[in-house]
């Protein structure tokens, strides 16, 4: 079984999230916990967040994603930014255990410079750091389109700072089909060779989540461009098959495409009408 949702406003509170993501027939959804381009923490009230975990069991969602705030970078030059970031995904963190069993995705940040592998150590650094034994969130890596000094453009990269994690249990990866195929992964011609290749490196059973968005630009361009489903160089097919992969069924997809709340709405309509076809032919 596949759970489909979208990225969605958190302005509102959490329980009015949730009441959206049924609005538009979604069963799992992603939502920041702070301001996406800066480290303002949202005020969080406890008894919203328990009205969203109720209503998130009560219609049988599937696990929902958190993302982290796209300034986040946790392999800076600038140590202020460094701490920053761990900060910021601490407290986030703390709220996610109010909602327990639940995902939070970070892009992995830009070494700047310094190189990859002292880019890869310290994202292990900071995780080290805020990961608690006793936490309920898996906390994912996404894979990126690899451009500039972007870590997280190769497998090789999520697998190096997963292999210096000292609470391994508590990390994953989130897979966007932009982004991968941005990065020169052929998920359009060769997706099982893709997931072959992603389970010799990482581990398949590390794949917690999925972004599925079109993509604007060419296999390999590295830009990292959203496209709505179907409008893009990836086209319907492709988002088809990684959804209905026996590999990847059983997991949250997340649309991230460039809609708001209705045509999300209508883009999962569509999609869940498309895989029914595939079902019956």
């Amino acid at each position: 079984m596949s759970y489909l949702g979208a990225h969605l406003s958190s302005a509102g509170g959490f329980y009015k999230m949730g009441q959206a993501a049924l609005s538009i027939g979604a069963d799992t959804f992603q939502c920041f916990l702070r301001n996406p381009r800066g480290a303002r923490a949202k005020t969080v009230d406890l008894s919203d967040v328990e009205r969203l975990r109720v209503l998130l069991e009560e219609n049988r969602f599937g696990p929902f994603v958190a993302h982290a705030p796209y300034i986040m970078n946790p392999c800076s030059k600038d140590e202020g930014i460094r701490g920053l970031a761990a900060e910021m995904m601490a407290g986030d963190l703390a709220v996610l255990e109010g909602l327990p069993g639940n995902y939070y995705n970070f892009h992995p940040g830009s070494h700047v410079g310094q190189g990859m592998e002292t880019g890869c150590r310290m994202i292990a650094d900071m995780l080290n750091a805020v990961l608690k034994p006793e936490q309920q969130t898996v906390v994912l890596l996404e894979t990126m389109a690899g451009k500039g000094s972007e870590v997280g453009g190769r497998f090789e990269d999520l697998a190096a700072i997963l292999s210096q994690v000292e609470l391994s249990d508590k990390m994953g990866i989130c897979l966007d089909t932009c982004h991968v195929s941005d990065a020169g992964y052929d998920i359009i011609h060769n997706l099982d060779g893709v997931l072959e290749d992603l389970d010799r490196v990482v581990g398949l059973n590390r794949l917690k989540a999925v972004h599925i968005n079109d993509s604007m630009n060419p296999p390999g361009a590295r830009k990292d461009r959203h496209a709505k489903i179907g409008e893009g160089t990836l086209g319907l097919e492709t988002i088809l098959a990684v959804i209905d992969h026996p590999a990847l069924r059983h997991l949250p997809f997340i649309l991230e495409t460039p809609n708001d709340t209705p045509g999300h709405g209508r883009e999962l309509a569509m999609l869940r009408q498309e895989l029914e076809k595939r079902k019956s032919a």
